[in-house]
């Protein structure tokens, strides 16, 4: 059943994440990212795209790679196959890794969570491949799970050789599916815990200490910066993947190619303010809110289950632009017992008769399964 639930012109703010919608492309003229080959800037959401440029041509992305690295350790942690507890015996190949390091000490113990900061902070690829080897039982298994979790995202443009991303043929990627990739990555609240790190000591289980320096400064010097990663080869050039959040407005930039590492930062900095001051939110749904629509459930003790939105239901809009947009509600055939959280359909939001966002409903009470008393009862207070 579908039922028309409000019609109205746009409102205000933003928050989490929505059920898959087509995505929608806002168009910008004028460059504004002059010193690299390609780059991209979404909302957190990846539905909407505010500036493109060569956003699907494959290249190089050096030490980027690292956010799918990260994905597939904080994945794994979910499933219960590791845990930020766990203790990693780091082997001679892990330990012998060039480029950026933390210098790890073969066979010597470190927790998850302290060789998943690192790669994080400061690029760490000794403890990139000490983390695959793991949870892969070697690098190799590790980049074909790599691949196949492009693949899954729709990172069409995207193949992995090797977790660190140094230089070994063939391997690109391209601004749009890092976009993807990093956006996939922010789901998961901890990474912040790590990616806003800017100093810290690591401290290594023989004594050691090394300091380690977030590589992308913008967690510190642009405002709302609070996540991303870097990555520099001679092949690749300067490249910058990040996120930055203001006024309840995410969005993802990302820069390829860059020609100096001052130019990234540059370069992601104008995409950024762009996006802040070019664009706004606007909720029209919030994730747990009750709805006025209530559904329809059969054999149960009750014939109706409040319902309430899965995630923020929000669109983007250029500041100053009005619109009109709809809500309709699909509701699912309920049949008892009902729990809480359990899929009641979808509210799916319209502008000009084209869907541009969608979220889950849920039931936000349990409602059990009608008994014979039940029916009994319920027919006595009919007669009534």
């Amino acid at each position: 059943m579908k039922k028309l639930f409000c019609v109205f012109t746009a409102a205000a703010t933003l928050a989490a994440a929505l059920v898959t919608a087509p995505a929608h492309t806002f168009a910008h003229a004028e460059p504004l990212t002059d010193h690299c080959k390609a780059a991209y800037l979404c909302d957190a959401e990846g539905r909407f795209t505010m500036y493109k440029k060569e956003e699907t041509k494959r290249l190089p992305i050096a030490s980027m790679c690292k956010i799918m690295t990260l994905l597939l350790s904080f994945e794994a942690v979910d499933r219960g196959e590791l845990s930020y507890e766990e203790e990693i015996t780091v082997s001679e190949n892990a330990a012998g890794m060039g480029g950026s390091q933390v210098f790890l000490g073969a066979r010597l113990k470190y927790p998850v969570r302290e060789l998943m900061k690192t790669v994080a902070v400061c690029s760490a690829n000794d403890s990139c491949v000490a983390l695959a080897e793991r949870i892969a039982g070697s690098e190799e298994e590790f980049i074909e799970r790599m691949n196949t979790r492009a693949r899954e995202l729709g990172a069409e443009n995207t193949l992995f050789a090797n977790c660190t991303g140094l230089p070994r043929d063939p391997q690109y990627s391209c601004a749009k599916d890092v976009a993807l990739m990093l956006r996939e990555l922010i789901k998961h609240e901890d990474y912040f815990a790590f990616s806003r790190v800017w100093l810290e000591d690591f401290a290594h289980p023989d004594g050691r200490t090394t300091s380690i320096t977030n590589t992308n400064k913008l967690v510190r010097f642009y405002d709302g910066c609070d996540g991303g990663k870097t990555g520099f080869t001679n092949e690749a050039g300067f490249c910058l993947a990040a996120t930055a959040e203001r006024a309840d407005l995410r969005v993802i930039a990302v820069v390829i190619g860059g020609e100096t590492s001052k130019t990234r930062f540059a370069d992601v900095s104008n995409l950024f303010d762009h996006a802040f001051s070019c664009y706004e939110s606007c909720t029209v749904l919030r994730a747990g809110e009750a709805i006025e629509e209530k559904a329809e459930v059969t054999g149960g003790t009750r014939s109706e289950v409040a319902i309430a939105a899965k995630q923020d239901l929000k669109y983007l809009r250029k500041r100053g632009e009005k619109g009109e947009y709809r809500i309709e509600i699909a509701l699912s055939s309920l049949k008892a017992p009902i729990e809480i959280g359990q899929t009641a359909g979808r509210a799916i939001l319209y502008e000009k008769d084209v869907e541009i966002a969608s979220a889950e409903l849920s039931a936000s009470e349990a409602v059990g399964r009608m008994r014979w008393w039940d029916a009994f009862r319920r027919t006595a207070q009919a007669w009534q």
